[in-house]
């Protein structure tokens, strides 16, 4: 289901540098078990996939059923955590021309992750033309950039489709009793799901925050979450520490950022991925990134952006290492047609299969790399699908946990995120923060 292949990296490290980490994993693993370190409140992720319950995953179902009958569009209005992970499920399992083709489930629409004025005038003028609905998600209701989408939707769909219909396609996923969306979605009716007090944004793809919307989309979060609950028994406290993935992840991660590695870049060979970059740098910069310390993440899409970035991995300063996420077999097959001109001397590659293409320029990739400097991890999945997507949701979300534990910071916490929202409430007068005001003033 899931291999990591570490030996393109380790041979950057000490003969024993692997073995160093294994105390130290051990004593991280028990302490996430124990719930003894530091964020220990926000652990609810560690065991949410075997939690699950049929019974839960039906309500969901029932939910998503009713947002499919009823719209041709849903919009998820969230931001960081509230949708990264369902919009890289969502996109790594999706037809990647969808939007062109008819298609039984709504077009999953994502809102409120930014203030771009223009994007929410577009947004809204697509939506005059389509019945929509709204899934808010937000533990408090008050975050600036999804509060004012949700309060521009939330008006328009009312006056298009009436107090009503728009109780049916509102649905709220917030905290069981305080917050501002909380108590809109009990005043108007709304159906609503719980976003549980001990699991971070970041971690809550397997919660209603990530599973309502792909379902909604039209996918199996059964089997989602059936891989995210056999990646948590494999990546187990009680798997030894040579055969456990997220343990040696974290511990190779580690050892390479001592020796001076301070960047990781997570590279894919799969377009369908871009969207699995954009989850993983904030699970793992907003975990990491503190008290002065923190691999910096960074992601690209491949081959693309060997045509970009290409030359700076190869040449550039030698201060990072490259985490590769390959699929072995994709779902289509199709092969380079043969040219009896063969202008572009292509005819080399005639019969043979575009991916076998794209695995060649993975492995030549790799090697230049390696030559080049770049300390390679490999991490392979068989294929793009419900299952294998889940697993590999859970597997970065342990492999973070422990990585967190040996930086020694508290990986559940980001207090660095509150700095630009003190700054921008005073700069727009909001109350209570007239003395931020004046020293701001003082500051321009």
């Amino acid at each position: 289901m899931l291999t990591l292949d570490l030996s393109k990296a380790t041979r950057f490290l000490g003969a024993d540098a692997m073995k160093k980490f294994e105390a130290p994993v051990a004593e991280a693993q028990k302490a996430l078990e124990e719930c003894t370190c530091e964020g220990n409140d926000f652990l609810g992720w560690m065991h949410l996939p075997s939690g699950i319950t049929p019974e839960f995953i039906a309500e969901i179902n029932a939910t998503a059923k009713t947002l499919q009958q009823e719209c041709d569009a849903v919009v998820v209005a969230g931001i960081g955590g509230s949708y990264l992970g369902a919009r890289m499920v969502i996109d790594a399992l999706s037809n990647s021309f969808g939007w062109l083709q008819a298609s039984k489930y709504p077009r999953i629409l994502f809102a409120g992750n930014n203030i771009g004025e223009d994007y929410l005038s577009e947004l809204i003028a697509y939506l005059k033309t389509v019945r929509f609905g709204i899934i808010n998600i937000s533990k408090s209701g008050t975050t600036t950039e999804t509060a004012i989408t949700f309060r521009l939707l939330k008006t328009m769909c009312e006056q298009q489709r009436g107090k009503d219909v728009a109780k049916k396609v509102i649905v709220a996923v917030t905290d069981a009793k305080k917050g501002a969306a909380r108590t809109t979605a009990d005043k108007e009716g709304y159906k609503s799901f719980v976003i549980p007090d001990n699991v971070g944004g970041r971690f809550s793809v397997l919660t209603p925050v990530g599973l309502l919307p792909i379902a909604v989309a039209g996918f199996d979060i059964t089997a989602l979450v059936k891989g995210a609950q056999d990646m948590e028994r494999i990546c187990g406290i009680d798997t030894p520490y040579s055969e456990n993935p997220a343990a040696q992840y974290a511990a190779c991660r580690n050892a390479l950022y001592a020796a001076g590695k301070k960047i990781e870049i997570l590279a894919n060979y799969q377009p369908k991925l871009h969207n699995l970059g954009e989850w993983w740098k904030q699970l793992y910069g907003e975990s990491e990134g503190k008290d002065g310390k923190g691999i910096f993440p960074a992601s690209v899409d491949l081959t693309t952006d060997l045509h970009s970035m290409g030359q700076w991995i190869q040449d550039g300063e030698r201060t990072i290492f490259e985490t590769v996420v390959s699929v072995a077999e994709p779902n289509c097959k199709l092969e380079v047609p043969f040219d009896a001109e063969n202008l572009d001397g292509l005819n080399f590659l005639a019969g043979k299969r575009i991916d076998q293409v794209n695995k060649m320029a993975e492995l030549g990739t790799q090697l230049a790399h390696v030559d080049g400097g770049v300390p390679n991890l490999k991490l392979t999945i068989d294929k793009l699908d419900e299952y294998h997507i889940g697993a590999l949701i859970y597997f970065f979300e342990k492999g973070c946990g422990i990585s967190g534990l040996l930086l020694k910071v508290n990986p559940f916490n980001q207090p660095g995120v509150e700095a630009y929202k003190k700054n921008m409430f005073a700069l727009l007068g909001k109350p209570g923060y007239e003395k931020e005001t004046e020293a701001i003033k003082a500051r321009l």
